[in-house]
């Protein structure tokens, strides 16, 4: 029996029973749109944090002091450690071309003109080195030791009248009242600067922490201490000359940092490329894991094709006895009911990853992510889904190919 007639029976059998088969893919169709759908956001994700922080930034050392084995993302636990003394003595340090902290600022709301809105979060002390020239819409970056801000679209478009260059903003800072900053800068992208502030497009305010930090926490302390610094080195290759010569520094008793080091903190220098592959590790391990979460389904799937070929075969004993009859082989009946597995696992590896290019771009649009499509995974599911049918089919058809003719011709 050629291909061609037994691709023209299996879907003429298929097609017989529509509901049957129908219900039949749908396993497959479940878990192959599961995995596509995972494996888009998974991809998605990766592209919008990866991709607008993976340049120009692999020059930087994110340091940080945080609890022995406190593990997590970039800055998890980090405690104020480091002064404005070893921010200076950092910058004086071979390799190292620039030092700058880099803490957020507590704030309860931002104001422009007579508009006060809500602001909890997203309102960072850091030296003006933070900000890339390059990065800037509008404007200029503020200067240290002026009370200037550059803010991202997303904080500058949140009032009914946007901020503009040269207007002055109000932060409300807990216990120490408002402070106000001129705008001289406008990025032009919200997204995250770098690791530490995650990577959403949220509102953000830049100010510089000389005077904005160290006048506030002055006010609370006598010895006022960032969260973390950030060293660049002049260049890419210099970064590992730079990371020694700063730990080296840090970690001897001539910082301030060390008075906690060495006890319960621990100090933690990251490059930028180094806390990339951290949360590109994080990223694979949970598309990993919901994927083999999908895979369950296909398994499920297969299983229900499997079943429902068996019982087709059975159904079908007094017709795989004529065929015999009139002289089909054994191999021609394994092709025929083979086939039809087969049909019924592309047939829902098909509906699975249209499901699936769905179900991922509306995840990437809920979640506010670049939607990038896995173009591969696409070739996968279709692969996985023949094999789900070739292997569902086999025992059935094999099965069906081992019926004795006279047996199957008496089969009532």
């Amino acid at each position: 029996m050629r291909l061609r007639e037994s691709l023209r029976l299996s879907w003429r059998s298929i097609r017989g029973h529509k509901l049957r088969s129908t219900l039949t893919t749908l396993g497959v169709v479940i878990g192959i749109a599961a995995v596509i759908t995972f494996v888009t956001l998974g991809v998605s994700l990766e592209a919008g944090i990866l991709g607008d922080v993976d340049t120009g930034q692999t020059n930087r050392i994110y340091v940080w002091g945080s609890p022995v084995d406190e593990g997590g993302g970039p800055g998890e636990g980090a405690e104020l450690i480091f002064t404005q003394r070893d921010v200076t003595e950092l910058r004086n340090q071979s390799d190292v071309a620039a030092a700058y902290p880099w803490t957020p600022l507590p704030s309860e709301s931002i104001r422009h003109g007579n508009e006060t809105l809500p602001m909890r979060e997203g309102v960072v002390a850091t030296g003006t080195e933070y900000l890339e020239a390059e990065d800037l819409a509008d404007g200029r970056r503020f200067e240290a030791g002026e009370r200037e801000a550059v803010l991202n679209p997303a904080a500058a478009n949140r009032f009914e009248e946007n901020v503009s260059l040269g207007d002055t903003v109000a932060v409300s800072v807990p216990g120490a009242g408002e402070v106000n900053a001129t705008v001289v800068g406008l990025l032009d992208t919200s997204e995250g600067q770098g690791p530490f502030e995650g990577f959403g497009e949220d509102p953000r305010v830049y100010l510089p922490a000389d005077p904005y930090y160290l006048d506030l926490a002055s006010e609370a302390t006598d010895d006022p201490r960032y969260l973390s610094v950030v060293v660049e080195a002049e260049d890419p290759r210099d970064v590992d000359a730079a990371r020694d010569s700063a730990r080296e520094y840090l970690t001897s008793n001539a910082s301030d940092a060390s008075d906690y080091l060495g006890g319960d903190l621990e100090l933690t220098m990251q490059t930028g490329g180094e806390l990339l592959e951290q949360i590109q590790d994080i990223l694979d391990q949970v598309t990993a894991f919901v994927t083999g979460i999908a895979v369950i389904s296909l398994v499920v799937g297969a299983i229900g094709i499997a079943n429902i070929m068996l019982v087709s075969v059975t159904e079908r004993t007094r017709e795989i006895g004529i065929m015999k009859a009139v002289g089909a082989q054994n191999r021609d009946v394994l092709t025929l009911f083979l086939t039809e597995a087969v049909i019924l696992g592309v047939i829902g590896a098909i509906g699975g990853t249209l499901l699936g290019a769905v179900g991922g771009w509306a995840a990437a649009e809920y979640a506010d992510l670049p939607l990038t499509y896995p173009l591969e995974w696409f070739g996968i599911a279709v692969g996985v889904g023949i094999l789900v049918g070739v292997v569902s089919g086999l025992y059935p058809a094999w099965r069906a190919a081992r019926t004795d003719p006279i047996d199957a011709l008496r089969y009532e």
